[in-house]
Parts: C-alpha cells; structure tokens; sequence
C-alpha cells in the first residue's frame, strides 16, 4: 500500500463520527488487542509490508522524542512496527486500524492502532 493510499484511508476513517462497538477511535497509541475485540467486523485493506520475503529494519522513527506508546507518534510506513503492519477496516463503520503482532522472546501480542492522518509521515527507510 503507498503512503497516498494509506492518507486516503486515513482521511476517511477520521471522517467517521458513529459510535461503533469497534472502539478503533480510542486506539490512539500502539494498544493490545482487547479480548473483546469485534474481530467479525474486521477485514484487511491492505498491508504495509513491502517485502514479504525481505526482513524489514527495526528502526523506529521518533524525531520528535515519542515513543510507540505515544498518541502523538508519527505513523511512519517504512519504520518499525508499521512496516510489519496490516491495514484493516471496520465493516460496520468504516474506522481504519494499524495491526500488527508483536512477537517477543515468550509471548505474542496482537497489538491495534488507530489509523490518524494528522501522523502519517513519508520519510525514507533508514540504509
């Protein structure tokens, strides 16, 4: 998915002002995965992986000081965690979302994010 197409999804879940069981809007940050996630209501509208077969860089992009836990993080596409990212959307509202799974040394966590516009950045991948 391009950073364009990614923008216009962004544009148009912002958009969305009915309450939805979703709760995608409150995701503001990088957020487990609640158990009581509609995951019925989900479908995937793309990924942001752009080499399925490539290992992506685990370089994280902060120049502001956040970190992944920040709301205010920007959404950079070819930083980690967003380039290991999938794009899904809320069949029921339309809301958008970042997922990814966050696989540690013991554990695997399906993480969420909101999909903001106001974050996306276009910055290259680091060498």
């Amino acid at each position: 998915m391009t950073v364009d197409e990614l923008k216009s999804l962004a544009d148009a879940s912002a958009a969305v002002t009915q309450p939805c069981a979703c709760a995608i809007d409150t995701y503001r940050e990088w957020t487990r995965v609640p158990v009581d996630f509609p995951e019925s209501q989900m479908r995937i509208v793309g990924t942001l992986v752009a080499d399925p077969y490539g290992e992506p860089t685990f370089a994280e992009y902060h120049p502001d000081g956040t970190t992944n836990w920040s709301p205010e993080a920007p959404i950079a596409p070819r930083h980690y965690p967003y380039n290991r990212a999938q794009v899904a959307q809320c069949t029921m509202c339309g809301r958008c979302a970042l997922r990814y799974v966050e696989a540690g040394g013991y554990y695997v966590e399906p993480r969420i994010r909101s999909l903001d516009p106001r974050l996306i950045v276009d910055v290259p991948a680091p060498d």
